[in-house]
């Protein structure tokens, strides 16, 4: 497949310059979901959380120009940080951005050479099971938030999770769980009766502002980490990049898989549009 294939045209575009509305106001939304989880996974990763929060936005931008999915957005995620933990204790920030390097262009060369094609003969259960596996990740995710709990412990989302419950069993606290359900029951309402309203938005600036004005004392541990500045950057010698090598094999078939799963799982939620799989690792290589 030639590269200018892979380049986004008009036609990509046309829709939402013709109603941006909608398009502006999710990404608010998922800007300010985003926004925790950037800063996150930076500093799990070691970078700091200005490399989680560069990544979400620069990343972010270029697989969404150059990707082929119109409903899918693309960000630093937790399971990069098991890969490149490890890395950065023994190389360093270098190592981290050499894994990545490497990681685009593996999927670029996938792209190139059709591959992201083959994703159509997968298999209904397992797009199911990823999507119903997404859905436990992200429950896992907030639970921690949902019980006021800023530092949950653990490698997994479970570990996180069944931490998370242990601090808030020690300390028990109402008010975090019933601003959890008050926020979700006048996004889930709101939404139903009102579809129109930006009640998700709308929900976690009131509670914000609640916060802030009464002083509610929401998150009982300590500030967040240091690590707003990244590490001075070093180089690497050959014999390094080789040992990196199955490392940028694993970020890249974990990005290949996430999203071309999640870009099927996005299609059976739209009407009338399909993804381009070649496309997608072409804009996740190029993120990357």
């Amino acid at each position: 497949m030639s590269v200018r294939a892979l380049l986004p045209v008009w036609l990509d575009w046309r829709a939402g310059v013709r109603a941006p509305g909608a398009d502006l106001l999710s990404g608010l939304i998922v800007a300010l979901v985003a926004l925790p989880l950037a800063l996150g996974f930076g500093i799990s990763s070691g970078l700091g959380a200005a490399a989680g929060l560069a990544t979400a936005v620069i990343a972010g931008a270029v697989a969404a120009v150059f990707g082929g999915s119109r409903f899918q957005v693309s960000g630093p995620t937790g399971a990069m940080t098991v890969v490149l933990v490890p890395i950065f204790h023994q190389h360093g920030a270098s190592g981290v951005l050499a894994v990545g390097l490497l990681a685009g262009l593996v999927l670029v060369v996938l792209a190139v050479a059709g591959v992201g094609r083959a994703v159509r003969y997968m298999p209904a259960p397992v797009i199911e099971g990823f999507t119903a596996g997404i859905a436990v990740v992200i429950a896992l995710q907030q639970v921690p938030a949902a019980l006021g709990i800023a530092h949950a412990h653990g490698d997994k989302v479970w570990q996180a999770a069944a931490d998370a419950v242990r601090q808030y069993l020690g300390h028990l606290d109402p008010l975090p769980i019933a601003t959890a359900l008050l926020v979700a029951a006048l996004m889930l309402v709101g939404g139903r009766y009102l579809p129109r309203w930006p009640f998700a938005l709308l929900a976690v600036a009131l509670a914000t502002a609640a916060v802030a004005v009464f002083d509610l004392p929401l998150e009982r541990i300590g500030a967040i980490p240091s690590g707003l500045q990244a590490p001075g950057l070093g180089f690497l010698h050959a014999d390094q990049l080789g040992s990196l090598l199955a490392p940028a094999l694993a970020v890249a078939a974990l990005a290949a898989l996430e999203s071309l799963l999640s870009a099927t799982a996005a299609d059976a939620m739209a009407v009338g549009t399909r993804h381009n799989s070649d496309r997608e690792l072409f804009g996740q290589g190029l993120a990357n």
